[in-house]
C-alpha cells in the first residue's frame, strides 16, 4: 500500500506511522519543502547518474504554480547542480545544505553567508580519494563530499582520513555530515535547517505552514525545527524520530505528490 500523509496530525506528539490514510493538502497555505536525492528521486550509483521521472516534473511545476510559488527543493546539491538535472525547468530552492537561496525562479540565487571553502583545505579532503578509484569526489565549492557507494568497504577508513585532518586543524570551523555512502565536509555555521527558516521569512512561503520531506540524516535538522513553524515533516526509507509520518520510498513520495493535484480538496483554497 502507498504511503502517505495525515494533514492534521499533532506537531509535537507525532509518531510515526507504517500506512498513514493519505489525505489533501490545502496548497493555497501549505509550503512544500522537499529534500532530492533519496526522497524524491532513487538513489544512483553516483550524483551525476540519477534520473528525474517525466511526471515528477510536471507533478513539481503544476504544484508549484498551486502554491503561487511555495514549493522548494531542499538539499545538499549545489543550485546549479539542481538546476542541471531538472533542466529545463527551474524552482525555488536551498541548496548546499543552506549555503545558497533561491526564493523564486525570477530571482537571482544568493549565497546565505557561507564563504567558499579554502581551496587548500578543499584539497587535503579530495586527496582521500587516493584510499580507492572506487570514491568520487563533489567539490560543491561551499563543502566537499567523497561519495563511496561504490566503494562501500572504505567508509571506515574514508572517515578515519577525515579525523586525522580534522585534528590537525582544532581551529577550523568545519563539521563532517555523514550521509548516505556519502561523507561531506563543509563550514559549520549553517545547516537545511538555518536555510529552512530563512526561506520561510520570505513571501510567498512567510505565512505559510510548511510541510517538509526527507530521508538522511542531514534532514534532521529541518525536521527538528518543524514544530517551532507550526510545520509538517515526514521521512522516506527510515522512520526518522520525532516526524508526522513516514513514505516508504520515493515512489510513494511521487505518487502522493501527484495525488495531491488530483484530490479535489487540494484545490480548494
Amino acid at each position: 500500500m502507498n504511503q502517505g500523509v495525515m494533514e492534521n496530525v499533532p506537531n509535537k506528539t507525532a509518531s510515526v506511522t507504517d500506512d498513514p490514510e493519505p489525505r489533501a493538502l490545502p496548497l493555497g497555505t501549505s509550503a512544500l519543502l522537499l529534500d532530492i536525492d533519496g526522497t524524491l528521486l532513487d538513489l544512483a550509483p553516483s550524483p551525476h547518474e540519477v534520473y528525474v521521472p517525466p511526471k515528477l516534473a510536471s507533478s513539481l511545476s503544476r504544484l508549484l504554480s498551486r502554491t503561487a510559488g511555495a514549493l522548494a527543493l531542499v538539499s545538499g546539491r549545489s543550485l546549479s547542480d539542481i538546476d542541471r538535472i531538472f533542466a529545463p525547468m527551474l524552482f525555488p530552492a536551498v541548496g548546499g545544505h543552506g549555503a545558497e537561496m533561491r526564493i523564486s525562479i525570477e530571482s537571482e540565487a544568493v549565497a546565505a553567508h557561507a564563504p567558499p571553502m579554502n581551496p587548500d583545505l578543499i584539497q587535503r579532503f579530495a586527496a582521500i580519494a587516493e584510499l580507492h578509484p572506487g570514491i568520487l569526489v563533489e567539490n560543491k565549492g561551499y563543502s566537499l563530499a567523497l561519495h563511496f557507494r561504490k566503494a562501500p568497504d572504505v567508509e571506515r577508513a574514508i572517515y578515519d582520513r577525515v579525523s586525522a585532518i580534522r585534528a590537525d586543524l582544532p581551529n577550523a570551523a568545519i563539521e563532517v555530515l555523514p550521509g548516505k555512502f556519502v561523507c561531506e565536509i563543509k563550514h559549520s555555521g549553517f545547516t537545511k535547517a538555518t536555510g529552512v527558516t530563512e526561506l520561510m521569512s520570505h513571501k510567498p512561503f512567510k505565512g505559510r505552514r510548511p510541510v517538509f520531506i526527507g530521508d538522511d540524516v542531514t534532514d534532521e535538522t529541518v525536521f527538528a525545527i518543524m514544530p517551532d513553524l507550526n510545520g509538517l515533516s515526514f521521512s522516506v526509507g527510515r522512520r526518522a524520530q520525532g516526524v508526522n509520518g513516514h513514505f516508504q520510498a520515493p515512489s510513494n513520495v511521487r505518487a502522493w505528490l501527484a495525488r495531491l493535484l488530483d484530490d479535489e480538496r487540494a484545490v480548494a483554497e
